[in-house]
Formats: structure tokens, sequence, C-alpha cells
């Protein structure tokens, strides 16, 4: 009994530092936010002498953060549209077709995962050209659907095994048709692992960088949340108190999303798991 409860003080511990150590840069971003911008470059660590709220004032009305408020939102529910959409109605399907050509194509589905951004980013940038999908918030959702939707199917796919075959049966004599079967009765049991879905995209798009950047960089008007901060850090000058300031306004609402929310995403990935 005191070697087990020594180890779960332990583990407790080790939690706590990790937790502390993760921590850290978003109490840095919070506490230079707060400091002029001497006090930034004089020390980065050392808390605020005094507090400069006025910082947010700044940074509310210079980068016009209502406009770009709604723009990381549209691009958001866009992409959550989608890839909830698509990857839930495909691995469905492909979870309930018993055959080596379905095998093969959940394999395809779920492989992007293995494939890092950075090599294919040009390529998706001229094919979003063509297609005319640049420098536009809806077009960026867009985007995201297909690099969403492996890692939505694969979580989709295993806890879809796990939902008994004869609800589909029941379902199918009393008339209900491949989508009504699906959205009145497979779709209500996806509760759990759409949630978890919902919140890792969002805490995903929200705080993208790297694609917005190339997508939607040259437009002010499609300018996201997080691409705004960049623009306080240039070549000449730096101003990092306002950077600091843009990126902590940047990142608090996923912050607040996942606060509420986080519960669901361990329970809908063991569910998912478990079930699989």
């Amino acid at each position: 009994m005191k070697s087990s409860r020594a180890g779960r003080i332990a583990l407790e511990i080790v939690m706590v530092l990790l937790s502390i150590l993760f921590l850290y840069p978003l109490f840095l971003a919070i506490n230079n936010s707060l400091k002029s911008f001497s006090e930034v470059m004089s020390d980065v660590v050392a808390l605020p002498k005094q507090l400069a709220f006025e910082n947010y004032s700044y940074v509310w009305s210079f980068i016009n953060y209502p406009r770009l408020f709604l723009n990381n939102t549209i691009i958001t529910v866009v992409g959550l549209a989608g890839i909830i959409l698509v990857s839930s109605i495909a691995a469905y399907k492909l979870s309930r077709t018993k055959s080596r050509f379905s095998a093969v194509l959940y394999v395809i589905c779920i492989m992007p995962m293995l494939i890092p951004f950075q090599s294919i980013m040009l390529t998706v940038l001229r094919l979003a050209q063509d297609i005319h999908l640049n420098n536009s918030t809806w077009g960026l959702g867009l985007l995201y659907w297909g690099f969403g939707a492996p890692l939505a199917v694969f979580i989709y796919h295993g806890f879809v095994k796990g939902i008994p075959k004869e609800i589909d049966e029941s379902a199918t004599i009393d008339g209900a048709s491949g989508f009504r079967l699906f959205f009145s009765v497979i779709f209500p049991l996806l509760k759990s692992v759409t949630t978890t879905i919902i919140i890792i995209d969002v805490m995903w798009i929200w705080n993208d960088f790297l694609l917005p950047l190339l997508m939607v960089n040259g437009s002010p008007s499609t300018k996201t949340l997080t691409l705004a901060a960049y623009t306080f850090v240039g070549q000449y000058t730096s101003d990092w108190q306002y950077a600091m300031t843009a990126m902590v306004m940047a990142v608090l609402p996923s912050i607040i999303v996942f606060i509420f929310l986080q519960k669901f995403i361990v329970k809908g990935v063991v569910a998912g798991a478990v079930k699989g």
C-alpha cells in the first residue's frame, strides 16, 4: 500500500512538472504581452513592472480583430463541416464493406497522415491557384477537408466497427434508405467521437500558420489571427510586445474551447480504440 501510494505521488509530481513545462511558453507570451517594448528587450522572463493593458486595445484596433476573428470562424467552420461530413460517411461505408478493395481504399485514405505537409505545400499552392481557392477564406476552409480527413477517417473507422450491424439491418427493414440510415441512426451514435474530432481540428485549424501563410497572406481582408501576429515582426523592426499580445488574442478562443471540452478528447479516443 505504501509503495503504491508513493508511486502515485511520484506520478503526480511528474505530471505537474510536465504541465509547468508545457504551460511555460504560454506564460511567457502572456507575461510579455503586458510589458512595454523596453521591458521586453531588457528581460523576457521578468514580470512586468507596470501592466501595459493598452497593448491589447492597440492590437485590437490595429489588426481589426473582429474582422480577423470572423475570418478564422469561417475557415474553421467550413473546414470542420467538410471533415466531419466526408470522413464519417467514408469511414462508415469502408467499415461496413468487407472486401479487399475496401481494405485497400481505407489504407489509401489514411496514408496521407504519413506525408509531411512541407513536402507537398508547393503543389497544393499551385493547385489552389489553378482552381481559384487562394486568397479566399472559403477556399482555405475547403483545403482543410483534405488535410483533416485522413485522421478523422481513422478515428471514425475504429468507432464504427464497434456498432452492431443489426442496427443497420433493422433500419433497412423499416424502410430507411442509405443516407436516412446513416444520418438518423448511425451518426447520432458517433456523438462522442465527433466531439473529439471537433476539438482536435478546432485547435489545429484555428491556430494554423503555414497553410494560411501560403494561401491568404497577400490579402489583408482574408488574413487570420495568427498571420496578424506575424505582421508585428519584420526585417528592420520588431514590436515584440504587440506580437505577443496578438498571439495571446489569437489562441485564447481555442484555449477556451479546449478547457470546456477537453474531457471529451480522451473519452472519444478511448472509445474508438476499444471498440476498434
